[in-house]
Order: structure tokens, then C-alpha cells, then sequence
């Protein structure tokens, strides 16, 4: 029995001495700029921090005004989360 000729004609389009490109499979080059967080971004998170962690602190020496709060508690604990929320965008 002869074997067709139809499969001889094509390229081989998968199998283990495919190319990456022959099989579409490669992706497109970004540019290095593209993969950094702004310079800014970082300090932010720093800033979020320090603040949420000062608030709390101020707020159990009852420095703050209107004396102890649980508002100052809130404000300081969603300015951290918000800044932990950043920190795992930052690249």
C-alpha cells in the first residue's frame, strides 16, 4: 500500500521538533518599562502604612481628638489593608 500524498505536503504543525513559532505559541515582547510600578508607588505604600499604624497608635495613647474612637481604628486599619491591597500590584 502506498501512503498518501497528502500528508507529506503539509508542514508539520505540532509534535516534539515543532517550533514554537510554527505552533503560534510564542508571545509578543513587552518593553522592560512596562513591567515597573511608577516611582511613586512605592513611597505611597510606605506612606499608607505609617499613617494607619500612627493613627492606631495615637489613638490607643488617646492623643487624638475626641478621645479614644473606634472610627480612628477603622481609618487607620483600612489605610493599611488598602496599603497591603497595593503591595501585591507592586512590581
Amino acid at each position: 500500500m502506498a501512503k498518501s500524498q497528502s500528508k507529506q505536503s503539509k508542514a508539520k504543525t505540532v509534535g516534539r521538533y515543532v517550533t514554537a513559532e510554527k505552533r503560534g505559541r510564542v508571545t509578543t515582547k513587552r518593553p522592560p518599562s512596562a513591567d515597573h510600578s511608577p516611582h511613586w508607588y512605592g513611597w505611597l505604600l510606605v506612606d499608607l502604612m505609617v499613617f494607619g499604624l500612627l493613627v492606631i497608635t495615637l489613638n490607643y495613647l488617646q492623643v487624638l481628638p475626641g478621645s479614644t474612637s473606634s472610627w480612628y481604628l477603622v481609618l487607620g486599619l483600612v489605610s493599611m489593608f488598602s496599603a497591603f491591597y497595593l503591595a501585591t500590584q507592586y512590581r
